[in-house]
């Protein structure tokens, strides 16, 4: 009875597709938001804060941009981390050159570099796809690790090649760096992830996202009813490499405090890419489902064991967790290729027409 519909009635087109076409839908956001705004930062420790909130919204944001790309535009890509890594080094470079920069100003412009990368290891996909687009990504991966590792000025010549966040302030407080607390990089990241999460869901319920999906469903249908493929594919890639860019920066700064070339490797793109799949491709909210998933099944598996007494080695959890992620990927693969958001999708209309069968 929780999704009763009765009385909520559509007079006009636009209420038909409106965002939240069921109010319960709206009061559920809004307990979430309750949640992550007033209570999270009240009632979470320090542990809370490093450990699930900040890299649940972190990955969600990186799972959103390569949402946009793969489950959206129909474009492979396996280079997901080297985008993250353009993001957080081009960040880097902007405050420690200009350290009069508004720390999230830098952090939102930062995405601005990894989409101009994203383009050009994107014009490839105008020729080719599908697994050959999958490699030619791979390729800037490899690349992209490579040239942050060689080109000193990067990391402007630190002898142990690696990139360490200064103290950020803005408004006499502390964002980033060793002095920032936790609270204060959990709402900068809140902030922004929230951001830019309404601007993917408006792109892709607008005609830029129809351009989209009709690329990713039949693009020799779509260039026939008259869509430029050329400037469909490359938006996308412009788009999903800024948002990834903007997670690089924060992966960096509000959450790691230092990073390595090697940070940036093969293993995060793919942790990127089970975040989206297991989430459901194409789908907005999928990427914070599969976040939550991904990031809190290790917590689990250390703090269970624990509490039922049950001794296990650290090493044996990393296992298991690995084992885990494995099936659930192979589980969603064959069961449900939509992810958990299609779940959620099913169970929503259940609730709705319950307690009447479909």
């Amino acid at each position: 009875m929780l999704y009763r519909t009765a009385g909520q009635f559509k007079t006009s087109y636009k209420s038909d597709q409106a965002l939240f076409p069921i109010k319960q839908d709206a009061f559920l956001l809004g307990v979430i938001l309750l949640f992550a705004v007033v209570i999270f930062p009240l009632t979470a420790s320090e542990f809370t804060f490093q450990t699930i909130l900040i890299p649940i919204l972190i990955y969600s944001l990186a799972a959103l941009g390569l949402n946009i790309l793969t489950g959206f535009a129909g474009q492979l890509s396996l280079g997901t981390a080297a985008f993250m890594g353009v993001g957080a080094y081009a960040c880097y470079k902007m405050v420690t050159l200009m350290p009069w920069m508004n720390p999230i100003v830098a952090i939102l412009f930062s995405g601005v570099f990894s989409a101009g990368v994203g383009v050009a290891f994107g014009i490839p996909s105008l020729r080719i796809k599908g697994f050959y687009l999958a490699i030619a990504t791979l390729a800037a991966q490899f690349f992209l690790v490579w040239l942050f590792e060689k080109w000193a000025w990067l990391y402007n010549y630190n002898a142990s090649g690696a990139i360490q966040v200064p103290n950020l302030k803005m408004f006499g407080v502390y964002i980033a760096g060793p002095q920032a607390s936790s609270v204060v990089q959990y709402f900068v990241v809140l902030f922004i992830v929230s951001l830019l999460t309404m601007v993917c869901i408006n792109l892709t319920r607008g005609n830029l996202g129809r351009t989209w999906k009709a690329t990713r469903d039949m693009d020799i249908a779509a260039e026939l009813i008259g869509i430029n493929l050329m400037k469909s594919k490359l938006t996308a890639f412009a788009v999903s490499s800024y948002i990834v860019g903007v997670a690089g920066a924060l992966f960096v700064f509000m959450w790691r405090g230092a990073a390595e070339p090697n940070l940036f490797d093969i293993p995060l793109s793919f942790r990127v890419l089970f975040i989206a799949i297991i989430g459901g491709l194409g789908s907005v909210m999928g990427n914070f489902l599969g976040a939550i998933l991904i990031v809190g099944l290790p917590v689990v598996l250390n703090l269970l064991p624990a509490a039922l007494g049950i001794p296990i080695s650290s090493a044996t959890v990393e296992h298991l967790n690995i084992m885990c992620i494995g099936s659930l990927i192979i589980f969603f693969l064959i069961v449900e290729p939509h992810g958990l958001a299609q779940l959620w999708r099913l169970i929503r209309e259940k609730l709705i027409i319950w307690p009447f069968p479909h």
